[in-house]
């Protein structure tokens, strides 16, 4: 399989020079959405008219970032909605994105302490083909006006729902760009199942941020 698109979403947080992560509670978010969507798309997983999630094909898919998601959802009894996958996962997700794009050869792994005291690691681009290729096509669908397909589409409801997209159009106006990604997202999808999996971890992802920010301002 080529990347997946949590690993894809992890590609654009990274800065290349310095391998330091932007935005990481959203990225972390959409990278744990991304699972979701990705065995969407694979025909695993479903969600339902009350936003919970059910598997309809546990049979692994032979990717070590989505198997163990795939295994987690189907471990359970009961459906759960994205949301708390979202938020149960997260951890693992992320770890699981970041090892494969080391596994890839895309990124290297730079360990620092900051201070002299605090262990820090960091990931710059080993190889930017595989990125470079992601921005040309995301924004030949952008700006370009070229179809995207579904898992263009997807990934660019990901960035949109965690308010990421400046990872991939940092140069955009705001509120053209949003303008833009909210058109595309209106009549977009072929694939019902993966268009209400990609909005179940949009509001997924807007509600975990709302509250998180909640608690910081309190």
């Amino acid at each position: 399989m080529d990347c997946t698109l949590g690993e894809q979403v992890m590609l654009l947080s990274l800065e290349d020079d310095t391998g330091v992560g932007q935005e990481a509670m959203r990225t972390g978010l959409a990278v744990t959405g991304a699972a979701l969507v990705e065995l969407a798309l694979l025909g695993r997983v479903a969600v339902r008219g009350d936003g919970k999630v059910v598997v309809v094909d546990p049979a692994p898919v032979g990717e070590p970032a989505l198997d163990p998601v795939l295994g987690a959802l189907a471990g359970r009894d009961k459906p759960r909605k994205a949301r708390d996958w979202v938020e149960l996962l997260q951890k693992d997700a992320v770890n699981a994105a970041r090892e494969r794009l080391l596994e890839r050869g895309l990124v290297r792994e730079e360990k620092k302490r900051v201070w002299g005291i605090f262990p820090t690691r960091r990931y710059p681009e080993a190889d930017g083909s595989v990125e470079r290729e992601l921005r040309d096509t995301l924004a030949s669908v952008v700006h370009e006006g070229a179809e995207p397909d579904e898992r263009t589409a997807a990934l660019l409801g990901l960035l949109h729902g965690a308010g990421l997209q400046k990872l991939a159009f940092p140069d955009a106006q705001g509120k053209a760009l949003d303008r833009r990604l909210t058109e595309l997202a209106q009549g977009q999808w072929s694939v019902p199942v993966v268009r209400d999996a990609v909005k179940a971890v949009q509001a997924a992802t807007t509600a975990t941020i709302a509250a998180v920010t909640a608690v910081t301002l309190t």
